[in-house]
């Protein structure tokens, strides 16, 4: 790492265990009703985790960011989703918009990066119409579940075109308009707003279309960045049930039902909470390891293979559609108090189901796996 880092940039990333990072996650624990009904993160809890260098985990080193070890990396954004699906959910978005940096021309990712409060945020554009114009372009569109916008300060919106390639531009946050869109039950918190550009001038050096290589060394680089949402975002669903099934566990423990029998007691219940914990450890186990052996090919070999990109995105699924199984039981066990706005478990449901609504959740993620175990040609761009 470079001697001389941005003011505020931790020269080693903050991981799990760590006095700091275990605080934050406590009071993001404590502050989960606040996130809900605020519908975004605290903000002296993000202006926090800024300081920590908690949304530049994955920029490069060459740029004075953490670039973090990819599984230390995961482990983070169960534990931060154990304690609130919706941080979580921010945490591993705005993250891994950090790889970008490794993607774009150098100037633009020093420009962008040498503020150590930088924090990006996008979401799939609606539509867009771009314009060149002398010394850059013109914008007009609207792009929407930018999710993490209250603390992001740059804005990125992606203009695809009809042969699959895309512009991105990378635009300061007060240069666009938001739009308080994000009107939903599951993953409140997350402030995945809409954003609007009309005739804005973005200059050429802030307009670039991807490299189609990393053009930074580090392993991290070689994972396509949808199988970094995928990875990232099963184990934001892995963090939601694990909580789920936790105060399932404190329910059954103490709560003694109308008939008299304590829940614990019932076989009912005693199976569920075997199931559930069986359902969830198979889950995490099979993401771990695909995570692990992907990670491993990269830092060894210096390249992932076909078989190591489709074992994370079958495991990555499979942790989100799981997940929601696990919640799903731990809602049954509590029985009719569930269904209150200020029951614990409601907050989980609907975070474990909107995350399995999400691109990186669909089942048919499935059968593109098994299109390639069957020696096929796997259809799609998500691996």
């Amino acid at each position: 790492m470079p001697d001389s880092l941005p003011t505020g940039v931790k020269r080693a990333p903050l991981r799990v265990g760590d006095p700091a990072f275990e605080g934050i996650v406590e009071r993001i624990a404590a502050a989960s009703d606040a996130i809900e009904e605020q519908r975004r993160i605290p903000v002296d809890i993000a202006a926090d985790m800024i300081d920590e260098g908690l949304f530049r985990l994955l920029v490069p080193r060459s740029l004075g960011s953490g670039e973090v070890d990819y599984l230390d990396y995961l482990a983070m954004v169960r534990a931060i989703s154990a304690a609130d699906g919706s941080t979580g959910w921010c945490f591993n978005q705005n993250n891994i918009l950090g790889t970008m940096a490794s993607l774009m021309p150098r100037p633009l990712a020093e420009e962008v990066w040498s503020d150590p409060r930088s924090v990006l945020c996008n979401g799939p554009p609606q539509f867009a119409q771009v314009t060149e114009v002398a010394g850059g372009y013109s914008l007009t569109g609207r792009w929407n579940f930018s999710s993490g916008s209250p603390q992001a300060t740059w804005a990125v919106a992606i203009n695809r075109v009809a042969d699959a390639t895309s512009m991105t531009f990378i635009i300061p946050k007060e240069q666009v308009t938001f739009y308080d869109s994000w009107l939903v039950n599951g993953l409140r918190g997350t402030g995945s707003f809409s954003f609007e550009t009309k005739d804005l001038f973005v200059p050429a050096s802030r307009a670039y279309n991807e490299s189609k290589t990393p053009l930074e060394p580090g392993p991290l680089y070689l994972m396509p960045r949808s199988l970094f949402f995928g990875s990232g975002f099963g184990n934001v669903a892995l963090g939601v049930a694990r909580s789920a099934l936790d105060l399932a566990r404190e329910v059954a423990m103490r709560k003694t039902p109308q008939e008299q029998i304590a829940l614990r007691d019932q076989p009912a219940v005693q199976a569920d909470i075997g199931r559930a914990e069986a359902l969830w450890g198979g889950a995490a186990a099979f993401l771990d390891r695909k995570a692990s052996e992907l990670w491993r090919s990269a830092v060894e070999n210096g390249a992932i293979s076909m078989d190591e990109r489709m074992g994370l995105r079958l495991a990555s699924t499979h942790a989100i559609r799981q997940s929601a199984d696990v919640v799903d039981i731990a809602y049954g066990v509590f029985g009719a108090n569930a269904i209150f706005e200020t029951s614990p478990i409601q907050r989980k449901f609907q975070d474990a189901h909107a995350i399995t609504q999400q691109i990186q959740g669909r089942p048919e993620f499935y059968q593109i796996a098994g299109q390639h175990i069957l020696g096929l040609e796997p259809r799609g761009r998500f691996f």
